[in-house]
């Protein structure tokens, strides 16, 4: 069975990581809420999550690992040296890994964004530029390098296409989620 974690910062922007789960649970793909240090995490916007657990080693047995963005929470993950050597060792493993809006800056800390494609919310990637100047960088909803296993993504507005793009990189078939939550709609009426 196909396995997702999304880890949870201080800080994260509550709806694309909430967004993630649900739409993945609605696919019964199992999906966890990883706290990076505690199962209590408190969003960018007052709102508290609880997680279904706290980042360890299992983040090697997922299948993909998404990160929510949110400047604050973002800045977590990319500071935190255990959740680096976890997601260096996944990127060896040949894993899926991905992370929207602000956290494609932990990302490219880590070293997995050189000579790779991605996207992130406006003005980010001036910061990924500075820190790596090969990573090369798109204004797409969505951009899945195929070659990294890495998808990226902009910010909140995204977050269904980003968890659609990430179900669909894992092989699973979005076409009628797409039409039960009305997105095809929205798409189409925007």
């Amino acid at each position: 069975m196909t396995k997702v974690a999304v880890v949870f910062a201080p800080g994260c922007e509550e709806v694309e990581g909430l967004t993630v789960i649900d739409v993945l649970r609605r696919l019964g793909i199992e999906t966890k809420m990883v706290g990076l240090e505690s199962k209590e995490v408190m969003g960018a916007h007052n709102i508290k999550l609880t997680c279904d657990e706290v980042l360890g080693d299992q983040l090697l047995d997922y299948d993909l690992v998404a990160f929510p963005g949110g400047m604050g929470g973002s800045q977590h993950l990319r500071d935190n040296e255990k959740l680096q050597q976890l997601m260096v060792q996944r990127n060896k493993e040949g894993k899926w890994d991905a992370a929207m809006c602000a956290a494609p800056i932990a990302l490219a800390h880590y070293g997995l964004l050189d000579n790779h494609d991605y996207t992130c919310f406006p003005g980010i990637n001036e910061q990924i530029q500075e820190e790596v100047p090969t990573a090369r960088f798109h204004e797409d909803i969505t951009v899945v390098d195929k070659d990294a296993k890495i998808l990226t993504s902009r910010g909140p507005a995204t977050a269904l296409a980003y968890a659609f793009k990430i179900a669909e990189v894992l092989g699973t078939d979005t076409k009628q989620i797409k039409k039960d939550m009305l997105y095809d709609y929205l798409a189409q009426n925007i």
